[in-house]
């Protein structure tokens, strides 16, 4: 089926080819099926995987975004970098190229890793997934911040505190569930 609805997307013009998703099982094993990006018709058990990078510079401060105030969901807020783990991709690789792909920032020579992980089970939106997370730290030259233009339109190092800070004012997004990585 996926494949169908892919090979008709790119006959279509208006359409870029479609990004797939690999689907996982509940124990966070790949099943072998994919799923169309934002195609939120999950089957009961199924899960894809999305990834969140906490991003620090030398001087322990944290490299957080604004949402365009265009974006449907959350326009405004603050947010770390993240997105979804396409077919056959890494977790890793995932999120080192989201974090290039929002932010411009290259955290491949950066010191950490993962931290940890988290499943999410929403039925009633047929979307199900895990998140992994995790942690970078390194240089950062403001120089070499390039922001995707459609996805954000600001940033800042924030201290703990401004993350905080955001979050209790329920302007940050996912922050109940990194703040213990934080």
């Amino acid at each position: 089926y996926n494949i169908l609805v892919c090979e008709e997307s790119i006959k279509r013009k208006d359409i870029d080819i479609m990004e797939l998703w690999d689907i996982y099982d509940a124990d966070k094993k790949i099943t072998g099926r994919t799923m169309v990006r934002n195609d939120w018709n999950m089957k009961p058990g199924d899960y894809h995987l999305t990834v969140l990078a906490i991003v620090c510079n030398k001087e322990g401060n944290y490299l957080i975004t604004r949402r365009s105030k265009t974006k449907g969901y959350a326009p405004g807020a603050w947010e770390i970098s993240g997105g979804a783990v396409q077919a056959g991709e890494k977790s890793e690789d995932a999120i080192k190229r989201e974090i290039k792909e929002e932010t411009g920032v290259d955290v491949s020579s950066f010191e950490g890793g993962y931290v940890g992980s988290y499943r999410r089970d929403n039925p009633e939106e047929k979307d199900n997934y895990f998140v992994d997370i995790y942690k970078f730290y390194g240089d950062i030259d403001e120089k070499d911040i390039r922001l995707q233009e459609k996805e954000t339109d600001g940033y800042m190092f924030a201290t703990l505190e401004e993350i905080n800070k955001f979050g209790e004012a329920d302007n940050f997004l996912h922050y109940n569930s990194i703040k213990e990585y934080l």
